[in-house]
């Protein structure tokens, strides 16, 4: 594909009626244009490829367009048609990532003194301008205190944490948003519908989520998939260029985890191993599908109504625990994170899947009530489980307690029991080993290792277990070889997810969404706070 049909070139938008996803941006732009209150210097700051440039020309053409200064520019003066065609004289770009230095921003502002050749205004579009030296930035500053009238800055960068203070105060600052994956899709497909070239939505849907947010790369995504595919793009091709796993193996994987089949994990692990897939994309991808399940337990509106997979979604959403769809996403995206430290990639998939199983709760918490203790009664034992975590089983009768096996469930446990303080602490970071002959064995969680050295806290929690069952306990405490599944995990997981809960609830309110939209309101990080 030759580089005048390059996508990302091509289909650029010339207006700010064709920008999509930056509408607070050009918003406020229009405004200014059509009052004619305009800044001497602009700063965009964003990701790559959500527009900053793109917005900055089409700026241009609204400042020089003969039509006079307007937010619709005519496309067709000369000026328009030059700054389009990157011919007009008075636009001056400069890569800031290769002019560093400062005798390159003392040319370019000696420049800026003279009157424009042929527009209403200079502009100057520096990008990537955090890469400018110091020196640069101060011989900049000096032009930005007192900027010629016909003189107009925009700079732009992915990264304002680098530019100093004394500049950023001389700029109207906007801060372009990533783009969501269903806006990029949608610009997907009008692009590759006017090219009458045949496409797959699963496979827009794919170069959209491949893009992480950047329009440009999204572009250049689908020329490399036109070229991949010959002249078609479809769903398998995508993602074989991508090394993308079928979404089919994931919901697989999760049917499997449901199951608790772990030779049927295993057994999807050898076939994606035969398919070359790859393991790291692969734990990547089932950390998006688990979120995608966490948003349709939460907020199922957001999965929307093309959405392919949607019946698979909300199936596995009714199917899987709020909590459990939390525990599984950590354990994918800290299984992704080491993977690198793993003997090879099939090890770290396996054995994150593996995690998986090991943590998962064995049914639903049954509701209990303590037992008198002076009354043998009843109970339900459920079938022992796994040392993998708390089970989700009742409490044992006092009757019972001597004999049972590691059955009971520790988090039920602790809540009846009559403990507090260092105690209570020291119970809420452990999972219960085994209960046999009057002997009560903790794991302790070895991130809190320092509390096997509280003797106090140890005999109060002994105490209290002989106390509720009515027999002598002799309790032993040790240190866990890995992460365990304990009561205070839980109860942090369970926080973490009624958080979640209310920023989800506070977006899809009607008056922030369109605070959000019309005014480019922001929620101040740490101020929902769940009731």
């Amino acid at each position: 594909m030759s580089a005048t049909s390059v996508l990302a070139r091509k289909w650029r938008p010339k207006t700010f009626a064709q920008l999509a996803g930056q509408e607070h941006v050009v918003r406020a732009l229009g405004n200014a244009l059509a009052q004619n209150r305009l800044h001497h210097a602009y700063l965009f700051t964003g990701t790559r490829g959500v527009g900053k440039t793109t917005i900055a020309r089409i700026f241009a053409k609204s400042l020089n367009c003969a039509s006079g200064i307007t937010a619709t520019p005519c496309g067709a003066c000369s000026a328009c048609a030059e700054i389009d065609s990157g011919r007009f004289v008075d636009l001056i770009e400069l890569d800031a990532a290769s002019n560093t230095q400062v005798d390159n921003m003392r040319e370019l502002l000696e420049s800026a003194l003279y009157a424009p050749t042929s527009g209403r205004f200079k502009v100057y579009i520096i990008d990537e301008v955090h890469m400018l030296s110091k020196n640069a930035f101060n011989a900049m500053l000096k032009t930005l205190e007192e900027p010629p009238a016909h003189v107009k800055f925009i700079l732009a960068t992915t990264d304002p944490q680098k530019i100093p203070v004394t500049v950023l105060s001389r700029c109207l600052q906007f801060n372009l948003k990533q783009l969501p994956p269903a806006l990029i899709l949608s610009r997907l497909k009008y692009v590759l519908e006017q090219e009458n070239i045949p496409f797959e939505t699963g496979a827009l849907a794919l170069l959209a989520r491949a893009a992480a947010g950047s329009m440009r790369d999204a572009l250049s995504l689908l020329d490399q998939a036109i070229a991949y595919s010959d002249a078609r793009v479809d769903e398998a091709t995508v993602r074989n260029m991508l090394g993308a796993i079928d979404q089919g193996y994931l919901f697989d994987l999760l049917q499997a985890l449901l199951a608790k089949d772990g030779a049927g994990l295993l057994r999807i692990a050898d076939d994606m191993a035969l398919r070359s897939l790859s393991f790291e994309a692969a734990l990547q991808d089932l950390a998006i599908l688990l979120h995608r399940i966490a948003l349709a337990q939460t907020v199922p509106q957001g999965i929307a109504e093309d959405e392919p997979e949607r019946e698979r979604l909300l199936g596995l959403a009714q199917q899987f625990s709020a909590e459990d769809v939390q525990l599984y996403y950590q354990i994918a995206v800290h299984g992704r994170d080491e993977i690198d430290l793993a003997p090879d990639e099939y090890a770290g998939f396996t054995m994150t899947l593996l995690r998986m199983l090991a943590f998962m709760p064995a049914g639903a918490r049954a509701a209990t009530t303590r037992p008198a203790p002076a009354a043998a009664q009843p109970v339900a034992v459920a079938a022992p489980v796994e040392n993998a975590g708390p089970s989700r089983v009742a409490a044992l009768s006092p009757a019972t307690a001597a004999a049972a096996p590691a059955s009971l469930d520790w988090s039920v446990l602790l809540g009846q029991l009559n403990v507090q303080g260092s105690a209570r602490e020291l119970a809420r970071h452990c999972t219960l080993e085994s209960y046999a002959d009057g002997r009560l064995v903790l794991n302790l969680a070895p991130q809190h290792k320092l509390m096997l050295n509280n003797k106090a806290a140890q005999e109060k929690l002994q105490a209290a277990l002989s106390e509720y069952f009515a027999v002598p306990v002799r309790l032993s405490v040790v240190l866990a070889t890995s992460n365990i599944a304990t009561p205070a995990a839980a109860e942090q997981q369970e926080k973490q997810l009624r958080q979640q809960q209310a920023e989800a609830a506070i977006m899809q309110d009607s008056f922030v969404r369109e605070a959000r939209a019309q005014l480019g309101a922001q929620i101040i990080e740490g101020s929902v706070k769940p009731v």
